[in-house]
């Protein structure tokens, strides 16, 4: 069984986690998949957009923890883990997490991991860790403090309480709750928004979101400047204008537009 599904449509790459006799539980053959999967969705330029779901009414319920004691060093298998947290994190196009039925552990902060997440009112959550004698990982130490605040974090993790998708929406930890029934429609409908804009620009702008989390003002100005630069370099800039000027919608390319240079140097 292939444990990863790949589709594309429309500049939209699909990565669905097929594991549905473990709710999706991430084993190592699977992080691998996504460690490669997640790579090559980087440096494929007819990808706009990236969706992350899972098969089997569930999301994903965490890391399938492995039955027997490996002889290697459990910091060989984190560094998977952390390949894969940067990977999506910082991947130059947008990310949607749809999510359908649990995101546990691990699983819930690979949704969190994406840039927008989409659930329904059947959706559970839950930083499951300290009931499995564990601590956060795949970059939840991180992100719960920056989308929720310091105390509702330790909540979160210390309790290891499950929230249903009105909670977590309430939270900032989801994007939109939209009926099982109307998800398809609801996600290819926002892709399609996403894969519309210009695509380096948004890279820019996605960058420069993560970044300023942990950074002074003075160094967001300074990256604001660079990345604005890198922007008015491409063609997509005056395309807008030209389509503003022309009551059009514009058409965006990400193609480089420097005098004298082609796309491909």
């Amino acid at each position: 069984m292939t444990v990863l599904l790949t589709s594309d449509a429309d500049g939209v790459r699909t990565l669905t986690l097929n594991r549905p006799h473990r709710r999706n539980a991430l084993d190592t053959e699977l992080w691998e998949a996504l460690r490669a999967a997640l790579t090559e969705a980087g440096h494929d330029r007819d990808v706009r957009a990236l969706v992350l779901t899972g098969t089997g009414g569930a999301f994903c319920s965490g890391a399938d923890l492995p039955k027997e004691v490996s002889a290697a060093h459990p910091l060989y298998r984190m560094r998977t883990l952390t390949d894969v947290t940067l990977l999506l994190h910082e991947l130059p196009v947008p990310t949607v997490a749809k999510v359908t039925g649990p995101a546990v552990g691990a699983g819930w902060n690979l949704a969190l991991g994406c840039d927008l997440v989409v659930a329904t009112p059947e959706s559970t959550f839950s930083q499951i860790f300290a009931r499995r004698g564990l601590s956060l990982d795949l970059g939840g130490s991180w992100l719960l403090p920056k989308l929720v605040g310091l105390q509702q974090a330790k909540r979160l993790a210390l309790l290891a309480e499950t929230v249903d998708a009105a909670e977590a929406h309430a939270l900032g930890l989801v994007t939109w709750v939209v009926d099982a029934e109307g998800m398809d429609a609801f996600v290819d409908g926002l892709t399609a928004r996403l894969t519309a804009g210009p695509p380096v620009a948004l890279a820019q702008t996605k960058a420069l979101l993560n970044e300023g989390a942990d950074r002074t003002l003075r160094d967001a100005l300074a990256s604001e400047a660079r990345a604005q630069s890198v922007n008015f370099a491409s063609a997509d800039a005056p395309e807008a204008f030209a389509a503003f000027a022309q009551k059009r919608t514009p058409r965006f390319t990400g193609r480089w537009a420097v005098p004298g240079r082609t796309e491909d140097t």
